[in-house]
């Protein structure tokens, strides 16, 4: 695979023993999406989905209203966040990828307060009624600053 930011990929011709190997615009590492594009869109996009799919196999616990909503928001910190936040100390945010992230925690929250898709309240009141803030892109962004900490106190990246 090649990483370029071009529109064009050039083609690359890599033979082993006298077979050509496929060259691939996306492949799986350590879990994480690869593209070639250097985007992480599908990635973020896949970890979405994966979260998604998660909190609705944990439905039971996470939707039952006899169980504080607080202890409800910390089984989702705790099982659902992880699958959702991997590998994003090397995500690129943008503006489109905050907005799907943001979304997506509203989402989870409206699911646990049972609250319809048609009920027409505001992101606000979900958030009032959760007894909760937007945390979800700043635990990114804290998880970033962390890598790049942990990435800048190696020695041999030091500059002199």
């Amino acid at each position: 695979m090649v990483v370029s930011r071009k529109q064009e990929l050039p083609i690359i011709n890599i033979y082993i023993k006298g077979t050509r190997l496929k060259q691939k615009d996306q492949f799986k590492y350590l879990g994480s999406l690869i593209s070639s594009d250097g985007r992480n869109n599908s990635e973020v996009a896949s970890r979405i989905a994966q979260a998604k799919t998660n909190f609705q196999k944990m439905k039971t616990v996470l939707t039952n209203k006899n169980i504080s909503i607080r202890t409800r928001r910390r089984a989702l910190e705790c099982y659902i966040e992880p699958i959702l936040m991997y590998g994003c100390e090397a995500w690129t945010i943008s503006k489109q990828t905050q907005k799907k992230l943001e979304a997506t925690e509203m989402w989870f929250l409206r699911r646990m307060l049972r609250i319809s898709w048609t009920a027409k309240k505001t992101n606000d009141t979900v958030l009032e009624e959760a007894h909760t803030t937007r945390l979800l892109i700043s635990k990114i962004r804290k998880r970033q600053a962390t890598f790049f900490g942990h990435v800048m106190r190696r020695e041999s990246w030091r500059i002199l």
